[in-house]
């Protein structure tokens, strides 16, 4: 599987919209978190960053196939933080390894110490996805309704 990262732009914000719905609308079944969720979001708020300038969104693509998307915050700080929020993988590819190979990547592109991000705590698959890359608990929760707990992670140098 040849995996690449391709920058999207302000002309890709409704298929990153699309994309973002498709692969988080089973999330927001489960979890109802209908404040929270990325499936819930307007497509006005994909385009609001990727005006940003230290916003960096790339689709993850297996040959030309788009199969998911990643967004990299980015500030270029000495000793500031990176984050992910999100990358997600459409349904049909997950699974696969892609997620792992898709933060590898990003990592190798804007460097691979100080990085941060959350997760839902009740999804263990992807505790321990990103535990397998290096991540680590900081012991922050954030409850976001009585299904749903928010756990951020951080990863200070490459492991």
């Amino acid at each position: 599987m040849r995996l690449n990262l391709l920058r999207a732009g302000i002309d890709n914000a409704k298929e990153l919209h699309a994309m973002q719905v498709e692969a988080f609308k089973e999330l927001l079944e489960k979890y109802q978190d209908f404040d929270t969720s990325p499936a819930n979001e307007g497509v006005e708020k994909v385009e609001a960053r990727l005006k940003q300038d230290f916003t960096f969104y790339y689709f993850i693509c297996i040959g030309q196939q788009k199969v998911g998307a990643v967004r990299i915050i980015d500030k270029k700080e000495t000793g500031k933080n990176k984050r992910i929020s999100p990358i997600f993988i459409l349904p049909e590819f997950q699974g696969r390894g892609i997620a792992q190979e898709a933060i590898r990547l990003c990592e190798e592109m804007h460097g691979s110490e100080n990085w941060e991000l959350d997760t839902i705590l009740q999804e263990q698959r992807n505790c321990h996805l990103y535990e397998k890359m290096g991540y680590r608990q900081t012991g922050r929760m954030e409850v976001v309704n009585e299904r749903l707990t928010l756990t951020f992670y951080e990863k200070k140098r490459n492991s």
